[in-house]
């Protein structure tokens, strides 16, 4: 549970300020900010308001029937406030939620929501408050989740007060899932430490033998390979500014902090596929990812090494995520990279589809690049464009997302991945044939050697002896010639 909540001033002063101009009587949105287990601290650094299609709010106010015979003597006002509820939208944010935790980096995160409304209709919600906290938390899922509990922020506007709540994401919600905790406002962002990373990796799946009767596409095997990734990626060491990250201190340094990452060996997939009796094909999924983290001056240096972690693996997993909501959406012809020489109905399958144990041909795939986008106080939040794509659509995604205006100077948004990240399928043969030719072809070559080796030596030996002879009987010749000249 977080014991006390720091809120970043200069942006939650400015919220305050928009729902007070506002006539809405009600609000819901996200709240950004970070959750620290190790400190029991959070950060909260800005609210995000909800809003559906037609660009109305999540959240309205269910006020009570009118019956003035049983009103007595109390005002409209007075009861009508006292028993009005709050209807919210869950799934819609949720959906806010899941779309918005994409455009977050490392140490900024969607940790919980924001309500505009009275203290009666508060306190008449709580359980549908309760239950939209936890869907929040389960769409915008992190993997350094290791608190169960997420912010509950309520902005009464009369009398004029903020309270924050911790919200158990338990089962089973009760009126005891929300408990309150410290909150103030400060200054936050400007204490913030920026780290970047330039991650270069090459993953190489095998594709087993079908066993069962599901079939599985080519985004959930990605998805299960990415997850099996995660352990391994968890146990790099760090090196940052050229120092290897050894004790849990905190940065003391100001400026950008270049952080890389050390794996230990791995064998070589290709060669291990080539071992396995029930491998049909290999996925190889390789590129080059760019990861920011924005650290807390309070928090140690490891958090910002796993705060790069969580956000490779988040990149990595919102790629995919973005290609299926797109094929869902649009369903339409596939890539043209993408050669599949199946059947005519499965050249007509989007992405999310391709069954892999169907690909008769190689298959290529480039996922969507990451770009990022400046916020608040030197951050960045990011989002993913497509090859067919331009800032355009970055544009709208930051008005219809975060509610903020991208800049106009192209040049502020950066584009450090120049290439996207690629995947390619390749059947079992394409992968072990050219292996064995190599090593076959050494071989033959080692032979070829061998044998002209020892047929040189062959040959030269008869003729070596010969010349010995002659040398010998030359010698004999001339030592006789000399002593008879002599005698």
């Amino acid at each position: 549970m977080v014991k006390a909540v720091v809120g970043e001033e200069s942006q939650l002063q400015l919220a305050e300020d928009r729902l007070s101009r506002s006539s809405e009587p009600a609000q819901v949105g996200l709240v950004i900010g970070k959750l620290n287990s190790a400190l029991d601290r959070g950060f909260v650094f800005d609210l995000v308001p909800t809003q559906n299609d037609a660009g109305q709010p999540a959240c309205s106010v269910l006020e009570p029937a009118k019956d003035n015979k049983k009103k007595g003597s109390k005002s409209k006002s007075q009861t009508s406030d006292s028993s009005s509820n709050l209807v919210i939208d869950k799934d819609w944010v949720a959906e806010h939620a899941r779309q918005v935790s994409r455009m977050m980096v490392g140490g900024i995160k969607v940790v919980g929501i924001y309500v505009w409304a009275s203290e009666a209709a508060f306190k008449n919600s709580t359980m549908v408050l309760c239950q939209t906290v936890k869907g929040v938390a389960e769409a915008a899922s992190t993997l350094e989740d290791d608190l169960d509990v997420r912010l509950l922020i309520h902005i009464c506007y009369s009398p004029r007060r903020w309270t924050c709540r911790n919200c158990t994401l338990s089962s089973n919600i009760t009126s005891s899932s929300l408990r309150p905790c410290d909150f103030k406002m400060g200054r936050v962002l400007t204490s913030l430490q920026t780290f970047k990373c330039l991650y270069n990796f090459d993953l190489r799946l095998p594709i087993y033998q079908e066993k069962t009767s599901k079939s599985e596409t080519l985004v959930d095997f990605l998805c299960n390979g990415i997850s099996n990734y995660v352990k391994e990626l968890q146990g790099a060491k760090a090196v940052i500014d050229g120092n290897l990250v050894v004790n849990d201190e905190a940065c003391t340094t100001e400026g950008l902090h270049e952080v890389e990452l050390l794996l230990p060996f791995m064998k070589d997939m290709y060669i291990e596929a080539c071992s396995q009796k029930d491998v049909v094909g290999v996925v190889n999924f390789t590129g080059s990812l760019c990861s920011f983290s924005f650290l807390n001056s309070k928090e140690p240096i490891s958090q910002a090494v796993a705060d790069i972690k969580d956000d490779i693996i988040r990149s990595l997993r919102s790629r995919l995520d973005i290609i299926c909501d797109e094929a869902d959406e649009d369903p339409g012809p596939i890539d043209n990279e993408i050669k599949e020489a199946g059947n005519d109905l499965a050249s007509e399958k989007p992405v999310s589809q391709l069954v892999l144990h169907s690909l008769r041909k190689n298959c290529n795939l480039s996922l969507p690049r990451r770009v990022f986008v400046p916020w608040l106080a030197g951050t960045y939040i990011c989002d993913y464009l497509q090859p067919s794509e331009t800032l355009e659509v970055l544009k709208d995604h930051c008005v219809e997302l975060m509610s903020m205006e991208a800049p106009n100077d192209a040049s502020k948004i950066l584009e450090p991945e120049e290439e996207a990240i690629r995947v390619s399928t390749r059947s079992f043969w394409d992968v072990v044939i050219p292996y064995c030719s190599t090593s076959s072809s050494t071989q033959e070559k080692n032979i070829e050697i061998t044998g002209k080796e020892n047929s040189q030596k062959t040959s030269k030996s008869p003729s070596l002896y010969f010349v010995a002879a002659v040398i010998i009987l030359l010698l004999s010749v001339l030592v006789g010639f000399v002593f008879v000249r002599k005698s």
